[in-house]
């Protein structure tokens, strides 16, 4: 608004500078006998000291507002304000409960595609031909059977009916499909508000502060883009990017409850620093 004001106080000083020299259409020939004969070299020298007067006012005036002016940033609105400050803290808590389900759907899916080895271990310690608890029922049933053998296998047959019943419920829910879809939509919504939050820190003070909830969120979204990185290893079944996913994952977890922790009392400071909305 200072340098706004400077420059039309220049326009104006200069358009008065010369309209000084501006003729009016009624004046006599004595007149401009008079001004053909006044020396055009102390007109022009006048001209150009205001001239250079005004515009060193401006650029001091530029160079000495320019930085708080630039420092000062636009004004936000209510981004600024405490509905905008808490956005990130509300959407990270809520993505933190997001996380912890996506992982218990991660693990579920872990133990539906591992249940098919468990249960064949089972069935290899069970008598030959028999694979089920029914196969012993009807074994049992014939003549000449190993009551004693039959009846010891009986214990793991029930086992393995139950995996087999856990692999069922566990295929039914699919948690594969719900596992990779909120996994994806985790990063999105992570990364999005992890960039939120310190771009709200900017326009409040601008400026950042350095610090360990800062330096968790990075981590976070670097081992967010691993384990998103990890996928296509994994659907071609290595179980080496299985473990690298797991472990970022893992990781990440540990990541965000240290933001969680770290986060507290800068919550409490925007609550006692900004006002609604």
């Amino acid at each position: 608004m200072k340098i706004t004001n400077i420059i039309i106080s220049a326009t104006l000083l200069l358009s008065s500078s010369a309209s000084a020299f501006v003729v009016p259409s009624s004046t006599t020939t004595l007149t401009r006998s008079l001004r053909m004969s006044a020396p055009v070299e102390e007109e022009s020298s006048d001209l150009v000291r205001s001239f250079q007067v005004v515009t060193t006012a401006a650029t001091t005036a530029f160079l000495t507002n320019a930085a708080p002016a630039m420092a000062a940033g636009p004004d936000w609105g209510i981004f600024e304000g405490r509905t905008g400050s808490l956005l990130h803290p509300v959407m990270m808590g809520s993505l933190l409960l997001y996380t912890l389900y996506t992982a218990f759907l991660g693990f579920q899916w872990r133990r539906q595609r591992t249940l098919g080895g468990d249960i064949k271990e089972l069935q290899a310690q069970l008598p030959s031909g028999i694979s089920s608890k029914a196969d012993i029922e009807k074994a049992m049933k014939e003549e000449g059977a190993d009551m004693m053998k039959l009846k010891a296998a009986m214990p793991i047959a029930e086992q393995v009916a139950e995996l087999q019943n856990e692999r069922k419920e566990l295929a039914a829910a699919a948690p594969r499909d719900q596992h990779f879809s909120q996994g994806a939509l985790l990063a999105f919504l992570g990364t999005a508000f992890a960039i939120e939050g310190p771009l709200n820190t900017y326009a409040r003070a601008g400026k950042l502060f350095p610090g360990p909830h800062l330096y968790a969120g990075a981590g976070l979204v670097v081992v967010w883009a691993l384990a998103v990185a990890t996928i296509p290893a994994m659907q071609k079944g290595s179980d080496t990017a299985r473990s690298i996913h797991i472990g970022a994952n893992v990781a990440g977890l540990g990541l965000f409850l240290w933001q969680l922790q770290s986060g507290i009392p800068i919550l409490l400071k925007v609550i006692e620093k900004t006002s609604w909305p």
